[in-house]
């Protein structure tokens, strides 16, 4: 902290257009601000091995979260239809913790398994999600449907 209180116009100053005051400041700001300290090659590095977002198979870019124990991804389950691995980060080596949610973006159910998911409780999830959102797909074999960010696929 003292290093940084002590290098603040190195780094933080050329990002301050227009704050005239520290309430002015924004988290965009001061991180962009602390990026520029990190040599470009190691924030390449860091961005392949801690992306901020996921690209769902739906082809959304949602964002994971690490302010918990473990990265979060908060995705509607629909949006992961046909993904028959689970998601992970740092190569692979740290999964995400999925907290699966409905079509209304309320929370479903959360694993860090999701083929185990699709084989066990998804029969269940989905005979209860289908009663209360009967507009949305809820596929017998979620693996073999299409991932979808509509309530229902256009043309159907």
């Amino acid at each position: 902290d003292a290093a940084l209180l002590d290098r603040l116009d190195d780094w933080l100053l050329p990002f301050l257009t227009g704050a005239a005051s520290f309430a002015a400041i924004n988290a965009g700001t001061l991180s962009a601000g602390l990026t520029s300290l990190v040599p470009h090659d190691l924030q390449r590095k860091v961005d392949a091995l801690a992306p901020t977002h996921f690209d769902a198979p739906s082809g959304s870019h949602v964002p994971i979260r690490y302010d918990g124990e473990w990265p979060m991804l908060a995705v509607r389950v629909q949006e992961l239809f046909g993904l028959d691995r689970h998601p992970a980060i740092a190569n692979g080596t740290v999964p995400l913790t999925l907290e699966l949610l409905s079509p209304a973006h309320r929370p479903i159910q959360t694993t860090r398994d999701l083929p185990g998911f699709w084989r066990g409780s998804w029969a269940d999830v989905r005979t209860d999600m289908r009663g209360r959102y009967p507009r949305h797909v809820w596929p017998e074999n979620p693996l073999a449907a299409a991932a979808t960010s509509r309530a229902k696929p256009r043309g159907t």
